[in-house]
């Protein structure tokens, strides 16, 4: 009886979770919060409460792993995102901002614009408050409009006070910068002391005639006045209180759980969404207001693990909270130089190797990485295929440059390159469409074009339960998850020892891009490769690199949906093949084109460049496709150089199990 009451223990122990694996380490700054957060705790057994004194303490805390997370308003968004503490945003407060936007302010009968305020009088809600100090100071120094060269050259808000001729910010130190409190009627303290505090202050301050501009938050100007009132726009042009939406200096993001790039976000997010709504959104029970969490939300918002500070920030709002820390941004170089943005070893070495004029190379972990590189203009460029294109051009990056494998094309001009997308099989194997589903399947990289959209919009259509996870038994899709059977046939370098790089969308993975997801086929590792038409051909009869020297063109076949139970000849692909696509492109942003353009142009006529552009060595299709013979200019938007049919394909596979790709639900959200 003791044995059996022993054992009923010992799996009763093993069955159950581990608290420490489970807790969610949240972190608060006062007792108000502290009292809120045990409340809570009892709601949510895996909440655990941390007191610290500060913000930036509790973001220290969550750096070194002791605490897991806290909500912050967007300015600590910023800060949090630095590289001295590197953290994300992984959960939103659905609900309207602190101060959804940020206006100056001006009457009607006056005629300046937004680049003749040196020397006016101004009008602020509060120091360091949202709409009336961080949101249009921020902007204004980092358009240049109010010179600062940051704090090695003086204060802020000296420069400030030598920029307005008076002004009244409540809450700034008045016997520091008395001209700064100038224009106030009190004791320029941000509280009832002042007339002029707030936004309803700093509107008065407005309308009195003490000030020529307000810089406040829209939401906040008396609609039964608005008439008399219009808005400066950064364009330098003037709108009506009407045209906000098209006319104001910044808006300012939600509030957002912060927490360490490697957390658990589901776990957070799981474990905040145990607690009812009503607890988590009140704050009166605990002595205080906005207590752990806003008291106005609807509800919490998973982030996509794509998240980042610059992301959710928009670039407007994370180049001015940049600006209230550094000053006025740098000159752009005049000299036209580019970053190329690379994603393996092998991809530096050649593009070290061309020394290009005007061109530096940088290395990435990924495409995906290059793109929020670029959006950063941490980078300028790279080549990627159609799905990425699709991908930057949501992020708001364009194509400049298409890959043309036409040489008459070069030539003469014509329409852009395309290429058809096909299924390969070894010949003899049995593999047909028809009873291709369980088989094990090869692909370029997730979410690349030929690899992964194109097959999933062949094979899944528009059936919500199909992915290619589900569908093929296992495979090799660089860049999926490593703990996925999309990653089981995958090799990395094959080093002996401490080899990371299975399953890397780089071509440190040994199946990666279209070589590799051919070799893998060729191995016998996977029974169909998701290709380019022109691989098999170019990999074959002796042309191939040193692991396909022995591979004959006669022993691959193609498979295709419009012959489900035959197999045609690899030359065929005119009438078997899943898609035609555009070419591979550059992409970059919009203030960079021309700079991207004019230097790949210069390289591509010079001949010192030609033969080396489109050549790799030791491995294939580095920087650009080897079958390239020039690259030629785009003027068109992204989506009409993809075209809407291209597109629509793209955006059907967004239907099934995987959904969005991650940086697009990141970029668009």
């Amino acid at each position: 009886m003791n044995i059996l009451l022993i054992s009923f223990l010992a799996c009763l122990v093993v069955a159950l979770p581990s608290a420490s694996a489970q807790k969610v380490k949240w972190c608060v700054k006062s007792q108000h919060e502290l009292k809120k957060c045990q409340h809570l705790a009892t709601k949510s057994p895996e909440l655990e409460c941390h007191l610290k004194s500060s913000v930036t303490e509790c973001m220290t805390s969550i750096k070194t792993g002791d605490a897991d997370a806290i909500t912050v308003d967007a300015e600590h968004v910023y800060q949090a995102g630095l590289i001295n503490y590197g953290l994300r945003p992984i959960i939103a407060e659905n609900n309207k901002a602190v101060c959804s936007y940020a206006v100056a302010l001006v009457k009607r009968d006056t005629d300046f614009s937004i680049n003749d305020l040196k020397g006016k009088t101004s009008c602020h809600s509060c120091y360091q408050s949202p709409g009336g100090w961080t949101m249009p100071i921020g902007r204004l120094v980092a358009q240049n409009k109010i010179p600062w060269e940051g704090i090695d050259d003086m204060p802020l808000e000296k420069a400030v006070s030598q920029f307005f001729s008076s002004s009244c910010i409540p809450g700034i130190s008045k016997a520091v910068y008395p001209n700064l409190c100038q224009a106030c009627q009190g004791d320029c303290s941000c509280s009832d002391s002042e007339k002029y505090h707030g936004d309803g202050g700093a509107f008065q301050c407005l309308k009195s005639g003490h000030g020529q501009v307000a810089f406040m938050c829209y939401d906040e100007i008396p609609p039964s006045e608005r008439q008399d009132y219009q808005l400066l726009c950064m364009d330098g042009s003037r709108k009506s209180i009407e045209e906000y939406g098209d006319c104001y200096l910044l808006k300012e993001p939600r509030h957002a759980v912060i927490s360490r790039k490697d957390a658990d976000s589901e776990q957070i997010y799981k474990v905040l969404k145990q607690i009812p709504d009503s607890d988590l959104f009140s704050s009166a029970a605990f002595g205080g207001k906005d207590l752990m969490f806003s008291d106005s939300p609807t509800e919490l918002i998973e982030l996509p693990k794509s998240m980042e500070s610059f992301l959710y920030l928009r670039e407007d709002y994370y180049e001015a909270m940049r600006a209230l820390r550094a000053g006025n941004p740098p000159a752009p170089p005049q000299d036209g130089k580019i970053q190329w943005c690379t994603i393996s070893h092998a991809e530096q070495l050649k593009c070290d190797s061309l020394q290009i004029p005007r061109m530096e190379c940088q290395r990435a972990l990924s495409v995906e990485e290059c793109i929020k590189q670029i959006m950063r203009k941490e980078a300028d460029a790279l080549a990627v295929d159609g799905g990425q294109v699709h991908i930057g051009g949501e992020c708001g990056l364009v194509p400049v440059m298409v890959e043309q494998s036409d040489q008459q094309s070069c030539n003469e001009g014509g329409e852009a390159s395309s290429y058809y997308v096909v299924a390969v099989v070894r010949k003899g194997s049995g593999v047909t469409w028809k009873n291709l589903q369980r088989r094990k399947s090869c692909h370029t990289g997730l979410n690349r074009n030929a690899g992964w959209k194109v097959p999933e919009s062949a094979i899944c259509g528009k059936n919500p339960d199909c992915t290619l996870y589900n569908f093929f038994s296992k495979g090799c899709a660089p860049g999926a998850d490593l703990q996925s059977n999309m990653c089981e046939l995958c090799k990395g370098s094959e080093k002996a020892v401490g080899d990371d790089s299975k399953c890397k969308a780089s071509s440190e993975e040994r199946y990666y891009g279209y070589d590799g997801a051919f070799r893998c086929l060729a191995e016998k590792t996977g029974e169909v490769a998701f290709i380019k038409h022109n691989i098999v051909g170019d990999y074959t009869d002796g042309k191939g690199p040193a692991w396909a020297k022995d591979l004959k063109s006669e022993d691959f076949e193609l498979i295709c949906p419009e012959l489900p139970e035959t197999t045609v000849k690899h030359t065929d692909f005119g009438r078997c093949n899943l898609a035609k696509v555009p070419a591979h492109a550059v992409i970059t942003r919009e203030d960079a084109r021309k700079d991207v353009v004019k230097v790949l142009k210069e390289a591509q006529a010079n001949t010192d460049f030609q033969d080396k552009l489109f050549k790799s060595e030791g491995e294939r299709n580095l920087l650009f496709s080897d079958s390239t013979k020039c690259l030629q200019e785009i003027t068109q938007p992204f989506k009409e150089f993809l075209t809407q049919k291209y597109i629509d394909m793209i955006e059907k596979t967004y239907m099934t199990g995987q959904g969005k790709p991650d940086l697009v639900k990141a970029c668009t959200m």
